[in-house]
C-alpha cells in the first residue's frame, strides 16, 4: 500500500484551463486526462489523497456528474482535505474520510507529515523533518524547502509519492520567514 498525494483537480471547470493555462481543450478533456494520471500510478491497494478543491464550476454542484468522476478514482481508499471550493455535494461523495488538516505518517523516516489545502509556515513536527502538502495557489508557488504544493498545475497532471514530494523539497528555497516562527533554540 502507497500514499499518493494531489491537489486542485478542478473536475469539470472549464475557467480554471485559462486561469492556469492548462494544455486541454475542455473540461471534458481534462477530466480524461487527470483520471488517466490518477489510473497510471495509484493502484488498487493504496491511498488517494486530495489535497482539495476536487472540482468547481457549474458541473460541480451536480451530483450525478461528481459520482461519475468519483466512482473512476482509482485506489482502496479514496480521502478529501477539504479545499476553498469543496462545497456540497463534493462533500457528500463516499470519501473514506474528510478533514480540514490531516497529519499522516508516511516517507523513510515515516514522520508525521501535514496535509492541509493552503501553504503554511509551521505545523506540528516541523522542526523534526515533517513536510507539509498543500495546494490551493496552483501553478504560483512550488513551495519552500519543507511545504510543498502537491498541486496537478505543477506535476504534470498527476498525482505524486512521498519520495517525489521529498526529492522536491531539496531543491526548493527555505521559506523566508522560516527563523521568524521557528528560531532555532
Amino acid at each position: 500500500m502507497a500514499h499518493w498525494y494531489t491537489a486542485d483537480p478542478h473536475f469539470g471547470h472549464e475557467n480554471v484551463i485559462e486561469f492556469c493555462q492548462r494544455p486541454f481543450e475542455n473540461s471534458e478533456q481534462m477530466d480524461q486526462v487527470l483520471l488517466t494520471n490518477l489510473r497510471d500510478r495509484v493502484g488498487p491497494e493504496d491511498d488517494l489523497w486530495i489535497v482539495g478543491d476536487f472540482a468547481f464550476g457549474p458541473r460541480a454542484r451536480d451530483p450525478h456528474y461528481l459520482g461519475e468522476i468519483f466512482g473512476q478514482l482509482p485506489g482502496a481508499r479514496r480521502h478529501l482535505v477539504v479545499g476553498n471550493h469543496d462545497l456540497r455535494p463534493t462533500l457528500d461523495l463516499p470519501w473514506d474520510s474528510v478533514g480540514l488538516l490531516v497529519e499522516l505518517r508516511d516517507g523513510p523516516m515515516n514522520q508525521l507529515n501535514t496535509l492541509c489545502h493552503y501553504p503554511m509556515i509551521t505545523w506540528n513536527h516541523a522542526r523534526r523533518s515533517a513536510l507539509q502538502l498543500f495546494g490551493h495557489v496552483h501553478n504560483n508557488w512550488l513551495g519552500s524547502r519543507n511545504s510543498v504544493n502537491v498541486g496537478v498545475d505543477v506535476w504534470d497532471f498527476a498525482p505524486v509519492h512521498f519520495e517525489e514530494v521529498e526529492n522536491r523539497s531539496k531543491t526548493l528555497a527555505p521559506n523566508l520567514h522560516w527563523e521568524d516562527v521557528e528560531p532555532k533554540r
